[in-house]
């Protein structure tokens, strides 16, 4: 009796196997369930960095004129010169006062090896007889005064003028529109009190 049993036991145990082998092998044919979204697929893409910086692009004309002034004080011959420097899409104008040609020759050269320069504009001029320390007051002085109603006049604190003199003689360069600007920036710098003369080195934009 005890052994119909174990093999009765036994006939369940495989009937029951073989049953979730069915299960297990309909289960994976079975086909999915439209009510189930698929899961997702993902790709992956491989992206090549590109420049920051194409052939084309232009330098910025405020580091254009950072890296000429950065110039002149790296050399030892220009860096005690009196300049002003000035940029417009890769054009630099130079303006000031110094001693001779040589000293001009010397600026121009050097601003002309810095890169991004594609031109020079150059608007430097001789110093006369030596000035006095008085003189280089009074010119402070005039040079305060000519920025300060350059600023204060509505048709003119909006450009890009530089201002310098030199025994009262007031040199004014920079870039404007036209020549309406230039006439106006003129005549207030020689309205101001000790401008002996104002000497035009402004340009019109291009």
């Amino acid at each position: 009796m005890k052994k119909r049993l174990g093999k009765n036991r036994f006939g369940f145990w495989l009937s029951g196997t073989a049953l979730m082998g069915v299960l297990v092998l309909s289960g994976c044919g079975k086909a999915p369930d439209p009510a189930v979204p698929p899961a997702p697929t993902t790709t992956t893409t491989t992206t090549t960095p590109t420049s920051g910086t194409t052939i084309g692009t232009e330098i910025d004309d405020s580091v254009v004129t950072t890296s000429v002034k950065s110039a002149f004080l790296a050399d030892a011959d220009v860096k005690s010169f009196d300049l002003k420097v000035e940029t417009r899409k890769g054009e630099v104008q130079l303006s000031g006062f110094v001693d001779n040609q040589g000293q001009i020759d010397r600026a121009v050269t050097v601003a002309r090896g810095v890169s991004g320069v594609k031109g020079i504009d150059n608007k430097l001029q001789l110093k006369g007889a030596p000035t006095t320390v008085g003189n280089k007051l009074d010119d402070s002085m005039v040079t305060t005064k000519v920025k300060g109603a350059l600023l204060a006049d509505s048709s003119v604190k909006s450009f890009d003028i530089a201002v310098l003199t030199r025994k009262g003689e007031v040199q004014l360069s920079g870039f404007v529109d036209n020549q309406g600007q230039i006439d106006r920036a003129l005549a207030v710098a020689r309205a101001v009190e000790g401008v002996g003369s104002v000497s035009n080195d402004m340009s019109i934009k291009k």
